[in-house]
């Protein structure tokens, strides 16, 4: 039987905080593992053994949140002992701290998190890894105002606190949509570490939204489309570039900027470009028509290994030059947008949208462009576009860039 106590060490020096420990008794031996929590002595129940929180404004907060982690610390340190016990095997107090420590270091949300980054950086799934690499950062803004600290341990996030953070989310103006890419961006690193058993399922996002609704949809006019086209910015090159890159994410059937940007040479096979998409690692074949490479001979040759240019410098962060590119891009389509009076924005994402409206415009069959392109259902994209002949597809694209 393993028993785990509060305990307070207060400060030989008086006024000064003391400190709160973990007292763990077993088999009749005693550890003592020193927390990382100061309180003063006022604010310790030494009957209760618990801490209390005091009544002045500004100390109220940082109690209450010291309270709240080291309630979730007992609970780590009682769930240690009870699977060494259920293991059947020989242990000590020693060994449950042991674990207490190695756990509160490898099974935080920010070690856990960035450990996937990296993999999906590896496996150039670059798009996952900065989602997870933005919805982590978002979280932990949220985390730094509620608990005073940028990280939490796995088996502290419970329904009670991804509510509160719906909450939080809604309090900063942030629409449902967005929200609910954070939940399910945030819930895929959780239940990556159900699955490798490094927290309990306590499944904390059940009742928070995880939709998708319908948003305004972004396609810009065939007309439009022409005038960007044919606008003389011989003299501009920033926005030039853009439109370029512009151009060619529509060509290319509305390709991201992501796998635009990491396209590379040896993907250019037979005249198709063979790509997996970042977002969803479906595998996609676009024939590479005249138009395209048209936009390509305008510039250098790409020294790297990339086919297009916008990553032109060996050597570096690509991930980060690449979403410095983007958002370059992005700012000078704005200005694209001005030049022939679009009224509305103008990003390289519209590109996409673009692409389906100009496709169901000129009669291509539904079940070709799928209408998970406009985005209802990405895998009906993914079931449409497996099971149709490539050459369908080809011509198609060549119908929607002759109308140019």
């Amino acid at each position: 039987m393993t028993s785990v106590k509060v305990k307070f060490r207060p400060s030989t020096v008086e006024g000064r905080m003391g400190t709160v420990y973990f007292q763990i008794t077993h088999a009749r031996k005693v550890k003592l593992v020193f927390s990382k929590y100061f309180i003063f002595p006022g604010e310790w129940n030494g009957a209760r053994g618990a801490v209390v929180v005091p009544t002045e404004p500004e100390r109220a907060v940082a109690v209450s949140v010291i309270r709240q982690r080291i309630r979730w610390d007992v609970e780590l340190l009682t769930r240690i002992a009870r699977r060494l016990d259920d293991e059947g095997i020989e242990f000590s107090a020693d060994d449950v701290a042991e674990e207490f420590r190695g756990c509160r270091h490898e099974s935080s949300l920010t070690n856990f998190t960035q450990g996937l980054i990296a993999e999906k950086i590896a496996k150039r799934h670059a798009r996952t890894a900065e989602v997870y690499e933005a919805s982590l950062r978002r979280f932990r803004v949220f985390l730094c105002e509620r608990c005073g600290e940028e990280d939490i341990q796995l088996y502290q996030i419970t329904p009670q606190l991804i509510e509160a953070y719906e909450v939080w989310l809604s309090g900063r103006g942030v629409m449902p949509n967005t929200s609910s890419f954070y939940m399910r961006s945030l819930r895929a690193v959780y239940n990556r570490a159900v699955d490798m058993g490094l927290t309990e399922d306590r499944r904390p996002f059940r009742h928070v939204y995880k939709g998708v609704g319908r948003t305004e949809k972004r396609a810009v006019p065939l007309g439009v489309l022409r005038r960007i086209k044919q606008l003389d910015l011989s003299g501009e090159p920033d926005l030039d570039f853009a439109r370029d890159v512009y151009m060619l994410s529509l060509m290319l059937r509305g390709m991201s900027i992501v796998d635009m940007a990491f396209l590379r040479k040896t993907d250019l096979v037979d005249g198709h470009i063979i790509y997996n998409r970042s977002k969803t690692g479906q595998r996609l074949m676009v024939e590479w028509l005249p138009e395209m490479q048209a936009i390509v001979d305008k510039y250098p040759c790409n020294p790297t290994e990339f086919l297009l240019p916008i990553l032109t410098k060996d050597g570096g962060n690509n991930i980060h030059a690449y979403r410095n590119q983007g958002a370059k891009i992005n700012r000078n389509l704005k200005k694209v947008a001005e030049r022939v009076g679009l009224g509305m924005n103008l990003t390289l994402y519209t590109a996409r949208h673009s692409w389906a409206s100009l496709a169901r415009s000129q009669g291509v069959a539904i079940s070709v462009i799928s209408e998970g392109m406009g985005h209802d259902s990405e895998r009906t994209t993914r079931i449409y576009l497996s099971e149709l002949d490539c050459s369908v597809i080809d011509s198609a694209n060549r119908e929607i860039l002759s109308v140019l």
